[in-house]
């Protein structure tokens, strides 16, 4: 849904999103198998609004891990078992029958499961090639890829009956869908900058929603279907501009500065919530719509950084931090109904970038 590619290859993100490699097979590898219950304890004793933390993944890299409508169901994508780069998987919220959904060619991203609990929608260059596409130049810095070849497809929960959405050339991604599955919102390179669009289930009626100079991404609806929320850069001064402008000419933009907005589904409304200059992204709502739940490095030094989940307000106020744990804690969603939170974390990793699913109770 909304792909972040935040974090220094050095450090922490180059394993959750965008690795790379090639890789074609035909058959799905096995999913990383949960290990026998350990005593160790998930939650740090900050963190008063989690309680029960389970981890649903043990090894590789796994990331944005968003709930069914029905809350039963998680997909998430993943790079394990031999894979070059990332591949879309379902589990349980148990971390139980995890298989791959996705057809095992080119990368994957931004997977969302239909409301009707029949169908999956992500993104892919597979009809690109069906190798995992090469990874950026980091001698420019650190850059994320958007990748022309990125497409938007649905699929059945079994990853058959693949069918493609969107043909426009240039990158198409970050796609989620509102309450009632009848739209789609997403983040499209189409018109020469990356802009959030909305388009009906099938592909149809496509609207462009932003229109400002910068990247516009991320975007996730309110469960009243009424407000958009989402991450932007608006370059703001020449240099910042130019290059802006030569990085996406590239197919390139730097991250290191993203701030939390919202909109009306239309695209109106548009207002900045966050002014916290650093990389803060993977916005969603509260079930109530009336605060939003994020990942960013504020108050990190040092590359990247620490991320950590907070949560703000509509208004933009009460800003609260939510997790405190060393290393990466990002894509938060919470369960329709509100009780249960999923996240991407470091926390209790094995071995060096090893991005795990972590579910926990939550507590007001």
């Amino acid at each position: 849904m909304r792909t972040l590619k935040v974090l220094l290859e050095s450090y922490v993100f180059t394993a959750v999103v965008f690795l790379v490699a090639g890789v074609s097979f035909a058959q799905t590898p096995s999913p990383s198998a949960a290990p026998p219950a350990a005593a160790t304890e998930l939650r740090t004793p900050e963190e008063k609004h989690l309680r029960n933390v389970r981890q649903l993944t043990f090894g590789g890299s796994n990331a944005e891990a968003y709930f069914s409508a029905d809350g039963k169901k998680l997909i998430f994508q993943s790079t394990r078992n031999g894979l070059g780069c990332d591949q879309i998987f379902t589990m349980n919220l148990d971390g139980s029958d995890q298989k791959m959904v996705s057809t095992g060619k080119g990368r994957t991203t931004c997977s969302y499961i239909f409301p009707s609990n029949d169908k999956i929608l992500y993104s892919s260059t597979h009809l690109g090639d069906a190798a995992c596409p090469p990874r950026p130049d980091y001698s420019k810095g650190y850059v994320w890829a958007v990748y022309p070849s990125y497409d938007i497809f649905t699929a059945k929960m079994d990853g058959s009956d693949l069918k493609q959405l969107t043909t426009t050339p240039g990158y198409d991604a970050e796609a989620t869908i509102s309450e009632d599955g009848k739209k789609i919102v997403f983040t499209s390179l189409r018109n020469g900058d990356l802009d959030i669009y909305s388009m009906d289930a099938d592909g149809s009626h496509v609207e462009q929603l932003t229109h400002e100079l910068g990247y516009d991404g991320g975007p996730f609806y309110s469960k009243d279907r009424q407000w958009i929320v989402y991450r932007a850069y608006h370059p703001k001064t020449d240099a910042e501009i130019a290059e802006y402008k030569e990085l996406l000419k590239q197919n390139l933009i730097r991250p290191t500065t993203l701030e939390i907005w919202l909109m009306k589904a239309d695209g109106s409304g548009k207002r900045q919530l966050t002014n916290l200059n650093a990389a803060s992204f993977a916005p969603s709502f509260f079930p109530d719509g009336k605060r939003s739940i994020f990942a960013t490095n504020v108050g990190s030094t040092g590359g990247m950084g620490n991320f950590e989940l907070y949560t703000i307000r509509v208004d933009g106020t009460g800003l609260e931090r939510i997790t405190f744990s060393d290393g990466f804690d990002g894509f938060p969603m919470f369960s329709p109904d509100g009780k249960q939170l999923v996240w991407i974390s470091h926390r209790n990793g094995k071995e060096t970038h090893e991005t795990n699913v972590f579910i926990a109770d939550w507590v007001e």
